[in-house]
Parts: structure tokens; C-alpha cells; sequence
């Protein structure tokens, strides 16, 4: 299994409409920060506005791909916009079929090494929910630390769910994944 990160390019922008939004009801959105309630762009909406300005040639959205079929994205922003110094990525997998088969560790792992070599900064991290289980174990399984856990915050299906911060130094990647 062949896992690869690159930018949208305007030809490929139908095909990655159709696997992440053409479902509003897709499984995906269940796990994806479902407590802010964010709704899918209509296909014309995300070819003719969203993806020329936020997706296509843009180095902090990247899609996954498996053996070339598009399968997902991995994305960085800055939590403290313009001063760019404090970086969280994530990842989405699209289809739960591509879900427990080691794809995201491979592209999370591809992805910060991709991020140390094009940033400057002393720590990355990845922000989730307590609910979603996968992306905490994931977390952890790349050697990421826990360093955050706000309580109760997330209202999702009638109940509190704590949001999960990991984190990891430079270094600390560095050291664990040169062996």
C-alpha cells in the first residue's frame, strides 16, 4: 500500500467534491469536530469558491492518496492566525472502508515529517474530542503527547465530551522517528 500527499489541482477538485461532500450525511461527519454543525458545500459552491481559494495548489491542505486513489485529506492551520506560531494539523479519512487499515498513521507520519521540514517552529500539534476514540489512539500511537484535556466542552449528541490536545516537539519527532 503506496501512501502519497499532494496539493488539489483544479483537475481533480469533481472527484474530491464527490468523495468528501456529495454525502451530507456521510459517516465521516460524525467524527470530524460534529459538534460545530458544519454543513457541505454544494458541489458548485466548492468548485467555484472554496476549492480555487482554500484547496487547489494550497501546501496546508494536502490529499491523501492510496496506490492513487483519493482516499482523504490532511490540513494545517494556525491557532494564532497571523503571528504563525502555534501549528495544529488533522487528517480526514473519507470512507470507512479505508478507516482501521493503518492509512492514517502512514499519511499522519508523512505528513509531520512534511511539516518539520517546512516549518519553523519548536512544536505541532492535533486537537479531537474525547468521542472520537480512533483519533486519540492514533495520536498516541505516532508518539504524540496528551497535553491538554478540557473537560466537558463539546456538546455533541446530548452529552459533554472533553477536547483532547496531543502535541509533540521537534525534537522529540525527530529522536523517534530516526531509528
Amino acid at each position: 500500500m503506496m501512501v502519497t500527499l499532494a496539493p488539489l489541482t483544479a483537475t481533480d477538485a469533481p472527484i474530491f467534491w464527490q468523495l468528501a461532500f456529495s454525502d451530507p450525511q456521510a459517516e465521516w461527519l460524525k467524527w470530524n469536530g460534529p459538534y460545530f454543525h458544519d454543513k457541505v458545500p454544494s458541489r458548485e459552491k466548492f468548485l467555484t469558491e472554496i476549492a480555487p481559494q482554500k484547496f487547489i495548489g494550497n501546501f496546508s491542505r494536502q490529499i491523501i492518496r492510496v496506490d492513487g486513489r483519493m482516499v482523504g485529506i490532511v490540513s494545517y492551520d494556525y491557532e494564532d492566525g497571523n503571528l504563525q506560531r502555534w501549528l495544529d494539523f488533522g487528517i480526514v479519512l473519507y470512507r470507512p472502508e479505508d478507516w482501521h487499515r493503518g492509512i492514517g498513521k502512514q499519511a499522519l507520519t508523512l505528513w509531520v515529517d512534511w511539516l518539520w521540514d517546512h516549518v519553523d517552529l519548536p512544536h505541532i500539534g492535533l486537537t479531537t474530542w474525547s468521542g472520537n476514540v480512533r483519533m486519540c489512539r492514533l495520536a498516541e500511537s505516532l508518539g504524540l503527547q496528551q497535553e491538554a484535556r478540557v473537560r466537558q466542552v463539546r456538546y455533541w449528541q446530548n452529552q459533554y465530551w472533553d477536547s483532547v490536545k496531543y502535541g509533540c516537539l521537534r525534537d522529540e519527532w525527530r529522536g523517534q522517528n530516526d531509528n
